[in-house]
């Protein structure tokens, strides 16, 4: 255990002595405020990293990371703490694009396409969580029926992000700006397998 943390500190003394300190251009206006162009939605898996996978400096993406990079429909009593980073990065910091990544060979899309009506619960939150993407899970059975359950779970992975861009809409203050033209929703799939990246538009 103390290994663990020492690695925490040793890793943020060598970030200090190799990009901070050596990058004030980029971290002292910083200090004053943020003003990010992105608003990123991605897996909490250890995998996927998108500050690593896309190349992100401080200040660039404001970023939300849950299970399967899911966003919830707007609902201010079961889901204000997304909604809440939502509001703020739209309302507050003006992003200008909100990306939703999802990626290959995730647990909370296998979770979701393994759920089945009326089997109990393994874990307190996992399986209620994934649920909000049942519409795409119903989705990829009806069209991908005969095809093996790994191939579903990767067509699944692109159509959850598609149910979280619809539930985007939902939000008001979002809906408001991609009418306006101030705020562009993107999907995107990391695929660190084969080493891709793609992104779509709907």
């Amino acid at each position: 255990m103390a290994d663990a943390v020492e690695r925490l500190k040793s890793g943020f003394e060598q970030f200090k002595a190799d990009v901070y300190d050596k990058k004030p251009e980029l971290f002292e206006p910083l200090k004053a405020n943020q003003s990010p162009k992105y608003m990123v939605f991605a897996c909490a898996d250890s995998r996927v990293c998108p500050s690593v996978t896309l190349g992100l400096q401080p200040g660039e993406a404001f970023a939300v990371r849950n299970i399967a990079s899911i966003v919830p429909p707007y609902d201010k009593n079961r889901y204000s703490g997304v909604g809440s980073a939502i509001e703020y990065a739209v309302c507050a910091l003006k992003v200008e694009v909100i990306v939703v990544i999802g990626h290959s060979r995730c647990g909370g899309v296998k979770a979701l396409l393994s759920l089945q009506d009326g089997e109990p619960d393994k874990f307190h939150f996992v399986e209620e969580w994934v649920r909000i993407g049942s519409a795409a899970k119903t989705k990829v059975q009806a069209d991908h029926a005969s095809v093996p359950f790994e191939d579903q779970c990767s067509v699944l992975e692109k159509e959850v992000v598609n149910v979280s861009l619809e539930n985007l809409k939902t939000y008001p203050f979002v809906k408001e700006a991609v009418e306006k033209g101030t705020l562009k929703l993107v999907g995107a799939h990391y695929d660190f397998v084969s080493g891709k990246f793609d992104t779509w538009e709907q």
